[in-house]
């Protein structure tokens, strides 16, 4: 089947959560038969219109806007310019996708435009959620678009329970959502292989995301109080060389001179995703305390290379976590019970490797990328075969861009 990624602001030749979400997706959708192409916003001067990955996956790069990265919930005002060039080139350009599937919300009322004029399908991924805020020149919502988004594709697939209650809480109808969670690479991600040194005996305890309040770092910081014994080391955010001058970095620093415990708190920055393997093996826990996001991949790289998680009983870490078999949930935005279940876990070894045993076992046949492309493929075919049957109506996508 040919396939056709929609992916704006997240190309696959790059680091981070959503890039190598559509990456790992899309070489194990070809592994399985399928020819993928990702569509990606030109945001370089310099890069070629179309690389081909060693993988076999052909990455091309849309010009619509500015040829220099512009943040994510700022690319609205190009996605009228990028469905026109998708139109263009499914039209006459030799090459005419069967099925798009498209990730974050801009990119998806982009496919939806371009894809209702050539008649295919469309599904749609958010990844994540826009808050249900008014917006201030009139204008819907993000949560508005999503919604629209939602009614007007052939099929939305979500990571997570929670993530179908909020699209049902905006409006979008359950029978539209499709629940494939996330995927991990478990060739990559792996017990084996080389570890970050410590510099100290202490046991470490890991944390990894951007440094925005939401992930629970402060919290993570506070429960320290509880692990007196312990490092924690947060992997994330700017690049080292600019964390003196990053607001969140600055934040956590104070933090946790306040609470005493800057001895034992380290933060090191955006490492390169080919790094990330040997911080977790370095780590004894991975510490997860995000109030509100959905599954993050850290959890199921960590599970994937052997490191039992505590984390908030929230979002996906309560379907990826098997609470008392893989790690421990405790609840959100409370630092004492996640030190107490650190404190616990960081102490005894026994249940450590128990809870790394059925980590380790949970993310190779739980969240193999095999098994995550097996299931959007069914998706996939699904829609194809109903819109042979009939077209829905986007109209309410395209009056939402314009």
């Amino acid at each position: 089947m040919r396939i056709a990624m929609i992916s704006e602001h997240a190309s696959p030749l790059g680091d981070g959560g959503q890039q190598t979400h559509v990456a790992d997706l899309s070489l194990a959708l070809a592994e399985q038969g399928h020819e993928v192409r990702v569509y990606t916003r030109r945001d370089d001067p310099v890069v070629a219109d179309e690389i081909t990955t060693p993988g076999g996956i052909r990455v091309v790069h849309v010009p619509a806007g500015p040829t220099h990265v512009v943040p994510p919930d700022l690319l609205l005002p190009y996605m009228g310019e990028f469905a026109r060039w998708l139109e263009d080139k499914w039209r006459n350009g030799g090459w005419t996708p069967e099925v798009v599937h498209a990730h974050f919300w801009t990119s998806g009322l982009a496919a939806v435009t371009a894809a209702r004029q050539v008649g295919v399908p469309v599904v749609q991924s958010f990844h994540e959620l826009g808050e249900a805020l008014p917006a201030a020149d009139g204008k819907p919502s993000r949560a508005g678009y999503e919604r629209a988004l939602g009614r007007a594709v052939d099929r939305v697939v979500v990571q997570t329970q929670d993530e179908v209650r909020g699209l049902v809480r905006i409006g979008v109808p359950r029978a539209q959502l499709t629940v494939v969670p996330a995927g991990v690479d478990s060739e990559r991600f792996t017990p084996e292989g080389p570890a970050v040194e410590r510099d100290s005996a202490r046991p470490r305890i890991l944390s990894v995301g951007r440094l925005v309040e939401r992930k629970g770092f402060g919290d993570v910081i506070e429960a320290m109080r509880w692990v007196p014994d312990a490092e924690v080391v947060v992997v994330g955010g700017p690049a080292a060389d600019a964390l003196p001058a990053d607001p969140g970095a600055r934040k956590l620093r104070a933090l946790a001179e306040k609470l005493h415990v800057a001895d034992r708190f380290r933060l090191v920055g955006r490492v390169p995703a080919a790094d990330m393997p040997s911080w977790y093996r370095s780590a004894d826990v991975l510490v997860a305390a995000h109030w509100q996001d959905d599954l993050e991949s850290s959890a199921l790289e960590a599970m994937a290379c052997g490191v039992p998680i505590v984390g908030t009983a929230v979002c996906g870490l309560n379907e990826a976590v098997v609470d008392g078999l893989t790690g421990d949930l405790v609840p959100a935005r409370d630092p004492r019970a996640l030190g107490g279940a650190l404190r616990r876990l960081v102490n005894d070894k026994v249940r450590r490797f128990a809870y790394a045993t059925a980590a380790l076992d949970r993310a190779r046949q739980a969240y193999s990328w095999r098994r995550v492309a097996s299931q959007v493929g069914s998706v996939y075919s699904a829609v194809a075969g109903l819109r042979r049957g009939g077209t829905p109506d986007a109209t309410d996508a395209n009056e939402a861009m314009a």
